[in-house]
């Protein structure tokens, strides 16, 4: 598979939408845990997306809530409803022929970071490796950060000093490989000029070295 393909997933009674693209001879496959009030269109999680691809790794860029539930504010600090979509999403693409021996890695924005982390200290040994991009880890429950396997990294903007503390919070309770990188002259959404482009570098990286080196 190298084109995206628009897929249907089952997930807790709903189906959400998601863009799923292979690149031939793939290391690994990383799905999308979209932040409050993000989707799958997301123009930086796109952006990162094709940094991915171009380094040999799938990516599924899904929305974990349906529009109808994204209209609902509280939804989106829902970590267990996301985490339970995302899992849910982790279990489907498992069964596709074109995804069934990638190892899976997450990578989690704002909200979504948490949901990230929570499941993949679900998944134990199956879920290869984290980045957040200007997460919120520090909602995914202490058990989860606790229990995290995968090598973790947290991306943050140099600017973003509430999240800042936030991440580090997070980064001490996790017992997995882990590493916190800020990221100079970012603010949350790492609008700024060459931000983006280092965080997708930084990711790229991430998940090339980590996913197959733990393929079994």
């Amino acid at each position: 598979m190298s084109a995206a393909t628009l897929v249907h997933i089952p997930a807790g009674g709903v189906t959400v939408e998601g863009m799923l693209e292979i690149p031939a001879a793939a290391v690994g496959l990383v799905l999308f845990a979209h932040g409050s009030g993000s989707s799958r269109h997301s123009p930086r999680n796109n952006y990162v997306a094709g940094v991915l691809r171009a380094a040999g790794v799938g990516t599924l860029l899904m929305d974990l809530l349906t529009p109808e539930e994204d209209r609902d504010y509280s939804r989106r600090f829902d970590i267990g409803l996301l985490t339970g979509r995302l899992l849910e999403a982790t279990r489907w693409v498992a069964a596709q022929e074109a995804a069934r021996n990638l190892p899976l890695g997450f990578f989690g924005a704002s909200t979504g970071a948490a949901a990230a982390l929570d499941a993949a200290a679900a998944l134990g040994d199956k879920a290869r490796a984290v980045v957040s991009r200007g997460g919120r880890p520090d909602l995914a429950s202490e058990q989860a950060l606790l229990n995290v396997r995968a090598p973790t990294l947290l991306l943050v903007g140099g600017y973003d000093d509430g999240v800042i503390d936030l991440n580090q919070l997070a980064y001490d309770q996790l017992r997995c490989e882990k590493e916190m990188v800020i990221v100079p002259g970012a603010t949350h959404l790492f609008e700024e000029p060459g931000t983006l482009e280092e965080v997708a570098r930084q990711a790229a990286d991430w998940f090339v070295r980590h996913l197959p080196a733990s393929r079994t």
